[in-house]
């Protein structure tokens, strides 16, 4: 069981097998619109409450599940990896993990699937440069989301 206060709230903006990407003011959490990308959500995908990452967002988490979250929805998370990824030139690392109270293990299928996604999502924009770097674990991504609190 994670403790306490390794558990992070995340909004969902996006849900899984959606390839409709929603924007939503992230203080006010209301729904600015929506859009199209080249590929479906494997995995809810949305973003730490209370923070704000370098790119000037709040931190983009990935949860990793097969239980069904509504855009809207606010989840008990447990950062499990963080993977570093450059968005055109600008830091837009990503935290993926798993709600509070599944077991704490994302398998590397469902690594590759994510990784696979951020190559592609954006694969109909020109000129987007998209970037992975270094998986790391558990304390980093903890430490990350630590340095990004507001």
């Amino acid at each position: 069981m994670p403790r306490s206060d390794d558990i992070i709230k995340v909004f969902i903006e996006n849900v899984s097998g959606s390839s409709t990407k929603n924007t939503f003011d992230e203080q006010t959490l209301k729904h600015l619109g929506s859009q199209q990308v080249a590929s479906p959500y494997p995995y809810p995908y949305g973003f730490a409450l209370n923070t704000l990452g370098g790119d000037g967002d709040c931190v983009d988490c990935f949860v990793v599940t097969d239980k069904a979250l509504k855009s809207g929805d606010i989840v008990d998370f447990v950062p499990l990896h963080l993977l570093e990824q450059i968005e055109d030139g600008e830091v837009d690392h990503k935290v993926l993990g798993v709600l509070a109270e599944t077991p704490n293990v994302i398998d590397e299928l469902a690594l590759e699937t994510i990784r696979a996604f951020i190559m592609s999502v954006f694969s109909d924009v020109p000129g987007k440069q998209m970037q992975l770097g270094t998986l790391h674990g558990a304390p980093e991504a903890l430490q990350y989301i630590r340095e990004c609190r507001v």
